[in-house]
């Protein structure tokens, strides 16, 4: 039998040598990229990265003088708003108007089918024209009695009950004139015009219908619109201020009506109430509006602002420059070598899209508008311009809805 020679003997030595050639072959080729891949990262000063500048907008501090207001958000509602009824029960025998018409005050609205009221108006005059005749009768029959009775041919009693007739037709005469006054008016109320000035709205009844008295729904609905009133309200405690400053004069109010374009109008506060709401802490206030072209309409939503006084010589910067930190509002200020500087402010009252600063900045300063989440106190910046997004949150209009707190009031 022959066998197999070994794997201890001498002849197996050269295939362990070759063995770990191999595996040290291997650990070396695994080692060379990852010493590769770390010097092309390495840059020239030992790894550490270019910086580049931050591109931010720019914006340069401005002096000027602004108002002090208190914005609000009310609506438009109709100086005066008649609902139109008829007085009388009766056929609609004509409508004069079209719906959405404008009609002068006294102008001709309906006319009421008058032929029964002019009936009754006829036999009202000839029941008051029979009763005046026959007190003409008795008055004349009351001053024989009265003689006769002096002169011993009649009783006393027979001269009072002629005088007692006298006076009882003339009662009756009076009832009569007034019942002729009361069908003439009825006759008067087949006629129906219009109170005042104003835009006709629906008509809600048509030709050939019978019209009742006071009934529950109106014919029509006029609204007087030249001039026209906004209903808004304000914090309660901004009352001492507005009686302040009203005091003084007549208090300007702009109104924006909203999705118009932000056409301004310019109106007088008219009214204010004498309550404050006491769920709310809120008072309702009036202005009043020429509204000649127009613009403002009963129940649309309008920005409202109350203008009290002016302030000369504010610092003012976009708003969007103003940050919120943890500890302080902040804006980055530019200085030289486009670096930044991290300054605290004290804001004040915001005014169409600029903030007045109260402490911390002059005019004439840059400040950062938009890129201040790259930066921080030294980094170096370069100027871009505005994009369209910045621009769209400037306010160009400065009528911010709900807002009701008094600007400028420190």
């Amino acid at each position: 039998m022959i066998s197999a020679p070994s794997s201890r003997g001498p002849a197996s030595r050269p295939y362990c040598i070759l063995f770990l050639l191999l595996v040290l072959i291997s650990c070396a080729l695994l080692l060379l990229p990852g010493c590769s891949s770390d010097k092309k990262n390495e840059g020239p000063k030992g790894g550490q990265k270019k910086k580049t500048a931050v591109p931010v907008t720019i914006a340069t501090s401005q002096q000027k003088t602004l108002p002090v207001e208190i914005d609000a958000t009310g609506h438009v509602e109709a100086f005066a708003s008649v609902e139109v009824r008829s007085q009388v029960t009766g056929t609609l025998k004509s409508v004069h108007f079209k719906e959405g018409d404008e009609v002068k005050a006294g102008a001709l609205l309906f006319t009421i089918d008058a032929r029964p009221f002019a009936a009754n108006l006829a036999k009202m005059e000839a029941a008051l024209a029979r009763d005046k005749a026959e007190l003409e009768n008795a008055r004349r029959a009351g001053e024989r009695y009265a003689l006769a009775a002096q002169k011993g041919y009649v009783s006393a009693e027979q001269a009072d009950q002629a005088a007692t007739k006298v006076a009882t037709l003339i009662a009756t005469v009076q009832g009569d004139q007034a019942a002729v006054e009361a069908a003439r008016l009825e006759l008067d109320y087949c006629t129906i015009r219009s109170p005042l000035a104003g835009r006709t709205g629906e008509i809600r009844t048509d030709q050939g219908n019978l019209i009742k008295a006071n009934a529950d729904t109106p014919m029509v609905i006029i609204n007087q619109m030249q001039p026209i009133l906004t209903t808004f309200t304000v914090p309660g405690q901004q009352l001492q201020a507005i009686n302040t400053y009203q005091a003084a004069g007549t208090l300007k109010v702009l109104a924006v009506a909203k999705n118009t374009g932000g056409k301004r109008l310019t109106g007088s506060l008219s009214f204010i109430d004498n309550t404050v709401d006491p769920t709310t802490g809120v008072i309702r206030l009036k202005a009043s509006f020429a509204n000649t072209d127009k613009a403002l309409w009963p129940g649309r939503l309008v920005d409202v602002r109350i203008q009290l006084a002016t302030r000369p010589d504010c610092v003012v910067v976009p708003s969007q420059a103003v940050q919120i930190g943890q500890k302080e509002p902040y804006v980055y200020v530019v200085k030289e070598e486009q670096r930044v500087e991290y300054r605290g402010v004290t804001p004040g009252m915001r005014y169409q899209g600029e903030t007045v600063i109260e402490a911390g900045l002059q005019a004439g300063e840059r400040v950062v508008t938009d890129g201040q989440l790259q930066l921080a106190d030294g980094v170096k910046v370069e100027e871009r311009k505005n994009t369209p997004l910045a621009k769209a949150e400037d306010d160009p209009q400065g009528v911010k809805s709900g807002d009701s707190k008094a600007r400028g009031q420190q």
